[in-house]
């Protein structure tokens, strides 16, 4: 088994380069104490899970007090452990046994908004002369028009989980920003006293041992000021304002204050991704810059939006030419300026498996060419919990069926626009976020060994099948593929170091490039179709040894349905 990477003096060559992230959705991972909720308890008792798998940094997403109206992202308490998750001593034990397995612990930062329910906005809505009052965003309602009535909103922005972007609060007669939910108000960051609340409150988790934070919608916490309407599109009385709040004019400045004040004091152990909607391969080399003291990395958006349509939930079909076209611009743009971070799924994503490749009769070889396209890239590859065995989407059938907010605001959003229910149901069934949160399938026990309750999510009908148990034991799986790219990874400093170089860019079925250094060639050649298809000559490296494949046998000139090989060569002199 492979050790996980440790720390590296070397500045130049930081230790998370080498590293590979598995992010863990706590409600949906293990149900130790079978209230059908997943907890702190059930991480631990799965952390030799991610050991074997060869992970470095276990990613948790919130695990703070929450009332749970956006799945743990409303977050009332900073400094506490939701009483479903655990305790504070219960995630102290998780760390002290994550480090005891040379694993780190990374922890979600919100910190463009709160709960509604957190003490720093009761106080905030508690009168206008509140002593927080200007922690949150406040405005009275537009001249002439009547609080909480349609129209009275400050500005005619959209919220991104498509409602207004204001709320009414009748106590003190104005409204409230919320760019997601309308109980999570967005903080203040133009306010001083907000962003050291913040930032003392990240010293306290690194100071409990804490390795590094991903950092929920950190390029939005930048308003353009003062506030104020965006161009309105014909018919829509609220337009999505994403001009007016991503990557603001102050954003840099506020994460340079951050880094400074809060993560450069705790040197080179911590890792940081941001998550980062909207923003540009130039602003990236901002964000990740070496000698920029923001972040190590973000996520960018531009590869998972590509087949949106006219929101998130208007599926275009998918096109390998642009897929490679976004992700060859993003590996050639941060290649010597930042760093990429390297993902398909996550907690807001459906299944990669379901939404490009075949859930069906080539679930496992799917599931495989996409992780081999995806880790033997240029960056830190992020795995999602369940991604290792290839769980697909579930199969919901009615609105009844869902839990997220994001999918339940778009129901209304469609019907209002005239939609059957029959579609918005196949719309959320292929890109709904509850697909990524149904329970983790350890075995084809009951509720999947997730759990001796019902689970708060139904289990997939297939975890029967797909499960970590069946998977263990088959040499075949995408589990054991996994392991392989994860163990190249940390054998060959070509994947990290090397160059990305794209062959073919026009090919509609093929994704196949190099990675090379001076004493190191590998070339990756991925179909990503259902059919069988001729390889060009920059899809053969006679006589290289073959490092990786997923057909087995002599490799031919032909690439099989799904087929993925990876080739090396050593360069000579």
């Amino acid at each position: 088994m492979d050790a996980p990477v440790q720390d590296q003096p070397d500045a130049a060559s930081p230790w998370w380069r080498r590293a590979v992230v598995y992010q863990v959705y706590p409600a949906s991972f293990a149900d130790a104490d079978g209230d059908g909720f997943g907890d702190l308890r059930g991480v631990i008792d799965h952390l030799d899970h991610l050991v074997d798998l060869g992970i470095d940094v276990l990613w948790l997403s919130p695990i703070y007090p929450t009332p749970w109206d956006d799945g743990g992202y409303d977050i009332s308490d900073y400094q506490d452990v939701e009483p479903r998750f655990g305790t504070l001593e219960i995630f102290d034990e998780l760390l002290r046994e994550a480090h005891r397995r040379g694993l780190k612990v990374v922890l979600d930062l919100v910190a463009n908004h709160t709960s509604d329910e957190h003490p720093w906005f009761v106080d905030s809505a508690s009168a206008v002369d509140a002593p927080r009052r200007d922690w949150y965003h406040w405005a009275p309602p537009r001249p002439g028009h009547v609080g909480g009535e349609p129209g009275a909103e400050p500005t005619n922005w959209l919220s991104e989980f498509l409602e207004p972007a204001w709320q009414f609060h009748p106590g003190t007669g104005e409204y409230y920003l919320h760019l997601y939910s309308r109980k999570q108000p967005d903080l203040n960051w133009e306010n001083p006293e907000v962003r050291q609340a913040l930032y003392a409150m990240m010293r306290w988790w690194l100071d409990r041992g804490v390795d590094g934070f991903r950092m929920d919608v950190i390029n939005k916490i930048s308003k353009r000021m003062p506030l104020r309407d965006v161009p309105p599109v014909a018919g829509e009385p609220y337009v999505r304002a994403r001009s007016e709040y991503v990557n603001g004019p102050r954003v840099h400045e506020f994460v340079q204050e951050m880094h400074r004040e809060a993560l450069a004091p705790y040197g080179a152990r911590l890792i940081t991704v941001g998550e980062t909607s909207g923003v540009t391969v130039e602003e990236a080399q901002l964000f990740t810059g070496a000698d920029r003291g923001e972040l190590d990395m973000v996520f960018t958006f531009e590869h998972i939006r590509f087949d949106n349509g006219r929101n998130a939930f208007d599926k275009l079909p998918f096109d390998l030419v642009q897929l490679k076209a976004v992700m060859t611009r993003w590996q050639d743009g941060l290649a010597d300026v930042g760093w990429n971070s390297l993902y398909f799924n996550n907690h807001d994503q459906p299944r990669v498996v379901s939404r490009w490749g075949d859930d069906g009769e080539y679930r496992v070889r799917s599931a495989k060419a996409f992780a081999t396209a995806l880790h033997l890239q240029r960056g830190t590859p992020y795995v999602y919990q369940g991604e290792e065995i290839g769980m697909t989407n579930y199969p919901f059938a009615v609105l009844t069926d869902l839990r997220d907010i994001q999918s339940l605001n778009y129901s209304v959003y469609a019907a209002a626009l005239g939609e059957t229910e029959e579609a918005t149901m196949a719309a959320i069934r292929e890109m709904g976020r509850d697909n990524a949160r149904t329970p983790m399938q350890w075995d084809d026990g009951p509720s999947a060994g997730f759990s001796t309750a019902v689970p708060w999510l139904p289990v997939n009908p297939n975890a029967a099948q797909v499960n970590v148990a069946a998977a263990r034991v088959d040499p075949d799986s995408v589990l054991a593929h996994y392991r392989e790219l994860i163990r190249l990874r940390h054998e060959l400093p070509v994947i990290t170091d090397g160059r990305y170089r794209l062959q073919l860019p026009d090919h509609p079925q093929l994704w196949v490039f190099t990675r090379t250094s001076p004493e190191d060639e590998l070339l990756v050649v991925v179909n990503l179709s259902g059919q069988e298809v001729e390889l060009p000559p920059e899809a053969r490296w006679p006589g290289a040894s073959t490092v990786l494949s997923t057909v087995p046998g002599e490799q031919g000139s032909t690439a099989q349905p799904w087929e993925a090989r990876v080739l090396r060569r050593v360069p000579v002199g």
